[in-house]
């Protein structure tokens, strides 16, 4: 648990959470919260509970970050075709921890290194009072909302999934 606390991305945002004046508390997870079934489950949760960060490239190069309940998969298209691009590109490993400083099953939608040019909060997050997203490690997530979510990041509402 020490460990996982003490790790560099963990440590920045949670000193993020202070600073944005945000109510949750970093928890640590005896088993990784990779995908969010695995998070929900730990935390014995509904699935759509989850904020998980989801990292694409749009056609400029630059990061797209959406934040979307974990019932739900991103319809690339819906979101290219709301956000006026052409097409949402897929983001690699190499690609997502340069440009936020986590590594996939971590991205915290706070934090980031180089912020995303794009960030997009999924709608259906808000048919929840509390949401939980990923605090920059595999084993470590905050509570929040929805209302939070959009003051620390300035993200465009938008349904991301029919």
């Amino acid at each position: 648990m020490e460990a996982v606390l003490a790790n560099p991305s963990v440590i920045r945002v949670t000193a993020l959470l202070k600073e944005f004046g945000c109510t949750g508390e970093v928890t640590v997870l005896s088993d990784s919260a990779r995908t969010a079934i695995d998070a929900a489950n730990a935390l014995n949760i509904e699935v759509g509970q989850i904020a998980a960060s989801i990292v694409f490239k749009l056609p400029s190069g630059n990061p797209l970050l959406v934040i979307t309940s974990g019932r739900h998969r991103v319809d690339t298209e819906l979101v290219a075709k709301n956000l006026g691009v052409e097409k949402l590109h897929r983001a690699d490993a190499d690609f997502i921890k340069n440009a936020s400083g986590f590594s996939i099953g971590g991205v915290s939608p706070i934090g980031w290194v180089n912020q995303p040019e794009i960030t997009v909060l999924d709608e259906a997050l808000n048919e929840h009072e509390v949401a939980w997203a990923a605090a920059g490690h595999p084993h470590s997530v905050y509570s929040t909302s929805f209302a939070e979510l959009l003051r620390v990041t300035g993200a465009i509402v938008m349904v991301i999934s029919h």
